[in-house]
């Protein structure tokens, strides 16, 4: 499945892979690419056997550039008729899923890529990889990233990197709280396989209620939180997943999840 063979979609076992597929481009950002992207999100959480997905960029010199400066005036050209852009209506459809994402990040992420890479829950880094903002050094600024960055990284951090534009490496994203791992480019599938092992096993009941939970207290204050949470947890144990854990615990085996 592909648009234009610019993002690849395919199913490997229970993840959902979604590769940008424009190596010579440093995997850039264009229309193909989001509406790709965009795409397979929905496909995966219309396949009841999807139960985590993979962003990632082809070859190992990128997982994504930013946006395509080539066609220069495209890149930020915007129909003022529109309130949405396409690459801030993928950064909601990332923030409204309820299933999990891993961002495998094998090469360069700049830019326009580093929301993606925010878009997704986890990320697996590459040790050689170099991360940046540097919108600033052609005029503009990474406005759209700004809205998942701050709250991920440490402000400071944020500050600089936004307002130098200068790159920073893959030891300063983990300790920065932009990725999970670092591992040498040849463990880096390992690594990513591992991470999802960990996530299929699990009920995916319990990640889908507990994703739209997450993402709906984000904004609240304790107590708005704390009141719908406890709801929250009553509706969980009530669900055929909740039942079919609690009995595999008794009975100390491994449960068989229903997703129900």
């Amino acid at each position: 499945m592909t648009d234009h063979n610019s993002v690849i979609r395919e199913k490997r076992g229970q993840a959902f892979w979604i590769t940008i597929n424009r190596p010579d481009k440093r995997n850039a950002l264009n229309g193909d690419v989001i509406g790709g992207i965009a795409r397979g999100y929905r496909e995966a959480h219309d396949d009841k056997e999807v139960r985590v997905i993979v962003l990632t960029g082809a070859g190992d010199k990128a997982f994504c550039a930013g946006a395509d400066l080539q066609n220069s005036g495209a890149a930020f050209a915007m129909d003022f008729s529109r309130p949405n852009v396409d690459y801030a209506d993928l950064l909601r459809l990332s923030q409204n899923a309820t299933k999990p994402a891993i961002a495998r990040v094998g090469g360069v992420c700049m830019a326009g890529g580093m929301g993606l890479l925010c878009m997704t829950d986890m990320a697996v880094a590459a040790d050689h990889v170099i991360f940046g903002l540097p919108e600033v050094k052609v005029g503009v600024f990474p406005m759209q990233v700004m809205s998942l960055l701050q709250s991920i990284a440490l402000p400071r951090l944020v500050n600089e990197w936004a307002l130098t534009g200068e790159p920073f490496d893959a030891k300063a994203a983990l300790t920065a709280g932009l990725l999970n791992y670092v591992v040498p480019g040849a463990e880096l599938d390992a690594k990513v396989d591992w991470l999802i092992s960990r996530i299929v096993d699990k009920s995916p009941t319990a990640i889908r209620r507990g994703k739209y939970a997450m993402r709906a207290i984000a904004s609240m204050s304790f107590d708005e939180s704390i009141a719908y949470t406890e709801s929250q947890i009553a509706l969980l144990a009530m669900t055929e997943d909740a039942k079919e854990g609690l009995k595999a615990f008794g009975e100390k085996r491994k449960p068989t999840w229903p997703g129900k």
